[in-house]
């Protein structure tokens, strides 16, 4: 029993994780250089970039969870309580104005180097407050109680909370707008999204029988995987699955072997996400009632070392589409590395 419920409150903190650790990303877009004027023509490295028109403040925007908030001024001080915003930072070129992470924001490597003030669902407000952020960008694990006692404390919130991967360059766009770097989140997304479109232009022409049926798995004792209004199972979907739990319930629950024998998987996807290692990925394989599943028979169980791209809802977000695209169709996409 103390073993079972010590593996239930390590699933709970590795759980939080996924949700908190919401940042990934791609290195900081460069600036638009300004065409050259008709009577000088600059040398490339001495061409001024172009500066971002800044919106009129104040600014009211609303974030993900519907909240309408007022950005009294442009930020000059922002804490990132979620590895994907502490990402979207760094991709935007406003690390500068980084003042405040979290325990897990380990990239890039320079967001290591950021004053810590928070764990992954438990800020120290004592700390928050002393770093004087005009700007904190949270996280939906934030709203029952964290987010109240912010806002009891008047500092100004943005939660992000990602559904699909629509939300998440949405996300990259509001961030860029409240900061005035609205041309370079422009830039960014419209990358990522070509990205996207690349992969979808060759998924969605697949019939219902050739989408794989996958079983995402986040823990294993018990088995916690995603349902639907995740973005994990939006990535999975446009990479030419189907989650098999999308049509059951929504966000992520623990469920049952019977129920996955009854849906029998054709493709299972570990998380190696922590420093689990290959904890979840050898329980898994060891479990003998899985071995009734078209994924263990046709040896389609995958275990993603960095589950960093996969379920953390950044920039780099687009990768582990990319990634997952290969391991469910490398006869369309090629052979994941």
């Amino acid at each position: 029993m103390r073993q079972h419920i010590l593996g239930f409150l390590t699933l709970l903190a590795l759980i939080g994780l996924i949700f908190a650790s919401s940042c990934t990303c791609l290195p900081p877009t460069q600036e638009t250089m300004p065409p050259p004027s008709p009577s000088e023509t600059k040398h490339p490295e001495e061409a001024e970039p172009e500066k971002e028109e800044l919106p009129s403040f104040p600014l009211t925007i609303t974030d993900d969870l519907g909240r309408t908030v007022k950005i009294e001024k442009l930020p000059q001080r922002i804490v990132s309580l979620a590895p994907s915003n502490t990402e979207t930072i760094y991709a935007l070129g406003l690390e500068d104005r980084l003042v405040g992470t979290t325990d897990y924001c380990d990239y890039p490597e320079a967001a290591k180097s950021k004053p810590r003030v928070a764990g992954y669902s438990t800020p120290n407000l004592e700390k928050v407050v002393s770093v004087q952020p005009d700007l904190i960008l949270a996280e939906s694990i934030h709203e029952k109680t964290v987010l109240p006692a912010m806002e009891k404390l008047g500092l100004t919130v943005i939660v992000m909370s990602a559904t699909s991967l629509d939300t998440v360059l949405n996300d990259i766009r509001l961030v860029g707008q409240i900061n005035g770097r609205s041309k370079a989140a422009t830039e960014l997304v419209d990358s990522l999204n070509g990205r996207i479109q690349a992969v979808v232009s060759k998924t969605a022409t697949l019939t219902p029988g050739q989408r794989l049926k996958v079983l995402y798995v986040v823990w294993h004792d018990p088995i916690w995987t995603m349902g639907s209004e995740t973005f994990i199972s939006d990535l999975i979907w446009k990479a030419g699955g189907v989650n098999i739990f999308a049509d059951d319930f929504e966000k992520s629950r623990v469920v049952s072997l019977e129920v996955i024998l009854k849906k029998n998987p054709q493709a299972i996807i570990i998380s190696g996400m922590g420093t689990t290692g290959d904890l979840i990925y050898n329980n898994i394989m060891k479990e003998t009632r899985l071995k009734e599943t078209d994924a263990m028979h046709n040896n389609r169980v995958y275990k993603i070392s960095d589950a960093n791209l996969i379920e953390r809802p950044g920039p780099r977000v687009i990768d582990g589409l990319e990634y997952i695209a290969k391991l469910l169709h490398p006869e369309i996409f090629g052979t994941a590395e």
